[in-house]
This record gives C-alpha cells, sequence and structure tokens, in this order.
C-alpha cells in the first residue's frame, strides 16, 4: 500500500475529510472542512498551506501515482506526464481533494486514454471525481473513498456552499447511479461520507477490491535513492535501527532493486520480514550466553502474560520470528523498546556459535504453547552455559529461508 509523503496530511486544509478518512468514519464528520470548489489557496491558517501532488511514474512505466493535493496546475502536469509515457495504463490516487476544476480536468484525461484507476490508501472530495472516469476501478482492501457536495472560501475565510450541477454532471457522466449520486452530494461540505466497500461494489463505484499484492509497491516514490530505501526499512522495522552497515545495506539493495523492478508490495513487505527475521537470529545465535539468557527471559515473560490460548503468540515462538516478537514487545510495552537494548550488546560479525546446530527437545518444537512455555522455563533454570545452549536451540537453531520464492538477496 502507498506512502503518504510526510505530513501531506496536516498541511493541505483538509482536516475533517484526512481525520474521517484515518478513521474509517462511515458519516459526516464535523470539523475543518475537505477543500473544494475553489479553496485550493485558502487553506486555513491553522491547517497550513496546500501540498501540491508529487506524480511518478511507476517502474515499468505503466502507473503514474498522484500523491498530495489537487492544487492549480496539477492536471496540466499529468497531461505532460501522460504524453510523454504513453504506455501508462493506471493512475493510482493517494489525495484528500482540492480543486474541483482539477479534478474534473484529470477524470476527463483518465476517460479520454481509458485508464484505470486505484485507490491504495485514501481518495476523498476532488479526488473521486478522477476515480470514477477510470475504465476499471479498483479499491485496495481497507481503501476508503469520501464524497461531500463542494464549496469556496468567501470572505474571511468562510466556507460557503455551490451549486453541485458540475460535480452531479460529472459523477452522472462517470455512469454512477443517480441515488448514489443524490446521497453523495447532499453530504454537507464540512462533512464527509465513506461508504463500505460492499456498497461501493454494489453502486459500481468500485469495480475490484484488491491486495498489496496487485501492483508494484509504491513506498519509495518520494525517495528511491539508498538512503531512502534504508529510512523506509527503518520505518517499518525499528528493530533494524540496531543493525549494522554489512546487515543492513544488503536489506536495502535488496529493496530497492526490487521497486525499480516492480515488485508487489506484499511481496516486499514479506521478504523485508525475512531478511530481518534471519539477520537478528544471527545476532542472537552469536551473542554471548547472558544476552541469549535475557532473550528466554524476554520470551518467557511474554508467553505467560500471552497465556497458553493465544495462538499468535505461540506462532510467533514456534516460527522464532524475532521480528513479530520484537513488534509484539513494542506494542506491549512502548518503554522497553523491543529488542534493541538486547540487540545493541550482540556483537555483529561475530561467527554464528556451534551450540546453535543442537536440537530442540521435541515438546519445544511443538506448537502446544503450554510445552513451549514449560521448555523455556526449564532451560532457564539449567546453569548459565547450558540454559544459553538450550534457548539457541529452541528458537534459534533454525536461519530463516530467505530464498524462498524469491525474497531475499
Amino acid at each position: 500500500m502507498s506512502v503518504f509523503p510526510p505530513g501531506w496530511r496536516r498541511r493541505t486544509g483538509t482536516a475533517a475529510c484526512a481525520l474521517a478518512l484515518a478513521l474509517g468514519a462511515a458519516g459526516p464528520a464535523a470539523a475543518h472542512p475537505p477543500k473544494g470548489r475553489g479553496a485550493a489557496s485558502a487553506a486555513s491558517a491553522a491547517d497550513g498551506p496546500a501540498v501540491p501532488a508529487r506524480l511518478t511514474v511507476g517502474p515499468g512505466g505503466r502507473d503514474l501515482r498522484l500523491a498530495g493535493d489537487l492544487t492549480e496546475g496539477v492536471a496540466a502536469r499529468v497531461a505532460a506526464l501522460l504524453a510523454a509515457h504513453p504506455q501508462i495504463a493506471r493512475l493510482h490516487l493517494t489525495s484528500d481533494g482540492g480543486l474541483v476544476e482539477e479534478g474534473a480536468a484529470i477524470g476527463a484525461l483518465v476517460a479520454a486514454r481509458g485508464l484505470a484507476t486505484y485507490v491504495p490508501d485514501a481518495c476523498a472530495s476532488a479526488c473521486t471525481l478522477i476515480f470514477v472516469r477510470g475504465r476499471t476501478r479498483y479499491l485496495a482492501t481497507g481503501g476508503r473513498l469520501g464524497f461531500h457536495a463542494p464549496y469556496e472560501i468567501g470572505a474571511q475565510g468562510r466556507m460557503r456552499p455551490v451549486n453541485s450541477a458540475p460535480e452531479r454532471a460529472a459523477y452522472r457522466a462517470a455512469g454512477l447511479p443517480a441515488a448514489f449520486v443524490a446521497r453523495a452530494l447532499a453530504v454537507p461540505p464540512a462533512g464527509i461520507w465513506i461508504p463500505a466497500a460492499a456498497e461501493l461494489r454494489a453502486a459500481g463505484i468500485v469495480t475490484e477490491v484488491v491486495g498489496p499484492d496487485r501492483f508494484p509497491d509504491s513506498t519509495l516514490d518520494a525517495d528511491p535513492s539508498a538512503a531512502g530505501a534504508r529510512a523506509e526499512i527503518l520505518r517499518t522495522l525499528p528493530i533494524l535501527q540496531q543493525a549494522d552497515a554489512a546487515g543492513l545495506d544488503p536489506i536495502a539493495r535488496w529493496y530497492r532493486d526490487g521497486y525499480a523492478a516492480g515488485r508487489p508490495e506484499a511481496e516486499a513487505a514479506a521478504g523485508l520480514r525475512r531478511m530481518a527475521a534471519s539477520y537478528l537470529q544471527r545476532r542472537f545465535r552469536a551473542a554471548d550466553d547472558g544476552v541469549v539468557r535475557a532473550l528466554g527471559h524476554r520470551i518467557l515473560a511474554m508467553m505467560r502474560s500471552a497465556g497458553s490460548q493465544d495462538t499468535a503468540a505461540c506462532g510467533i515462538l514456534a516460527a522464532g520470528d524475532l521480528v513479530a516478537l520484537d513488534a509484539r514487545l513494542r506494542a506491549e510495552r512502548p518503554a522497553s523498546r523491543g529488542l534493541a537494548p538486547l540487540l545493541a550488546r550482540t556483537q555483529a560479525g561475530r561467527p554464528d556459535g556451534a551450540e546453535a546446530a543442537a536440537a530442540a527437545p521435541d515438546a519445544a518444537r511443538s506448537a502446544d504453547c503450554a510445552a513451549r512455555i514449560a521448555g523455556t522455563r526449564h532451560a532457564l533454570g539449567l546453569p548459565p552455559h547450558a540454559a544459553a545452549a538450550a534457548l539457541r536451540a529452541l528458537f534459534l537453531a533454525a536461519p530463516q529461508q530467505i530464498l524462498a520464492n524469491g525474497a531475499g538477496p
């Protein structure tokens, strides 16, 4: 799924729309209104100026991705890119809206070119005028479309409703049912209507709801450099803040190369997790006995707090998934910083310890949570060196298969 440009939601003057979309609201949201006709240059001082949409031609030249506000001139920019890249077949939309005239003009370009439209995250207000003109209209699972009546900014920055006939005509020209259009334009300008995906499908607004495996990853659109890849990885997997360059750089290189090749987002995310898990396993497997025992205590504490019926926690440990363990620890106790303090005590580049090859007891390899808790408790009761060896066998014995399914360097 696409990543918004840093902070653009906070600066566009579309607070109600952004907040409602973020919360998945189903009805009007009365706050600062989404922008409508003629309002792009009149964002309130509290919300800050609008951020012109970023336009990126995706890998392979078949996808044009728009993220940000529909400010004056964006339609001309879209037209220029379409002329320069005749192979573009899809327009990705991530926008809280903007000028109606710009949205309608881009919608006309979409219709004339027979482009498909795709919303990976959120598209509202004037953005929907573009989406509905798509020959095929895709919505990502969890994606949201938001509708409301248009308005203008009048004297002293006050919102003034306007005749919605142009919007009504644009929606009807796209084939939207009259009842749907009437409901969408009945929403006050200060509100937002976010229909459920099933309702959008039933009305024919959305052709297909798709997962993150359908289209190329767009998370590096803002910065496809090596530094941008590293920054995105660290944002997604904060545990790797403690990674050394020798461990992080190959992961970033794989991620960047996959983006350039058009790898789907779901495949990229799964590959990152596998490589991160493999890296953590290597680091902890080679750590000194004290660090391994401390890891064992954290694992036991999590299993005890989760309980033997928590199959998610049990699955994390059965797979030796230290990435998932770190995420869970951070979520449950943010101040603990997850596994980062322990990872900082390991030594990068140390060869794996011989204990890593030891076989774990059958009870500990079982997916049965009670057996795993008992096996961990027993291991921690052994003398320090034996305890560390047993814990390595329990949780650190099998490196992740990072080459599986083509994921990994």
